[in-house]
């Protein structure tokens, strides 16, 4: 496998059946991002990978390497979910050591959210700008763009909360770190 990096929205694509492999004989990569897919982010109700968390994905023999891009530097879920990362791919058979490390040398932005991710943001009730904080917020619930921004504090780093005029509800609308 190349050094080079991949956006993982889409994930790899391997030909190679899963059945196919000896029991003891290292996960293919396909693998790891399965495995990866069925994380949660412990703050949003989502996969890692929908939340586009998930950087690169190697493997070398039974070592495998999974580099994150959190949301924010500071986010305190990180460790939570390099520790379930950790865990769920040292789990699969043939899997020998697993590093999980962060990268800041792209910063996370709302480009890496999957269509799947951001439709169930919305579903949850969290309003998702197209690209900047800054563009009118739409409520999640009516649809509306009569929504003013109550606090850019909301229950975790990467959420304000607005207020929608319309159908009078509160709004959590999620906030990328680099606006």
């Amino acid at each position: 496998m190349s050094g080079g990096y991949r956006l993982p929205l889409t994930g790899p694509v391997d030909a190679t059946p899963v059945d196919a492999r000896p029991v003891d004989a290292p996960p293919a990569e396909a693998e790891v991002w399965r495995v990866l897919e069925q994380i949660e982010d412990p703050e949003l109700p989502l996969a890692i990978t929908d939340l586009g968390l998930v950087r690169e994905v190697r493997r070398d023999g039974g070592r495998v390497m999974v580099r994150l891009v959190p949301t924010y530097s500071a986010c305190p879920a990180i460790e939570v979910i390099r520790r379930t990362v950790r865990e769920r791919v040292a789990a699969l058979p043939g899997v020998e050591e697993v590093t999980v490390d962060l990268t800041f040398d792209e910063p996370w932005t709302l480009a890496r959210l999957s269509a799947r991710g951001r439709e169930q943001l919305r579903t949850y009730g969290l309003s998702v700008p197209r690209r900047t904080f800054r563009e009118p917020a739409t409520c999640p619930f009516c649809g509306s763009t009569d929504v003013v921004l109550e606090t850019p504090f909301g229950p975790t780093l990467c959420r304000a909360i607005a207020y929608c005029r319309a159908c009078r509800n509160p709004v959590e609308r999620f906030k990328p770190p680099a606006d």
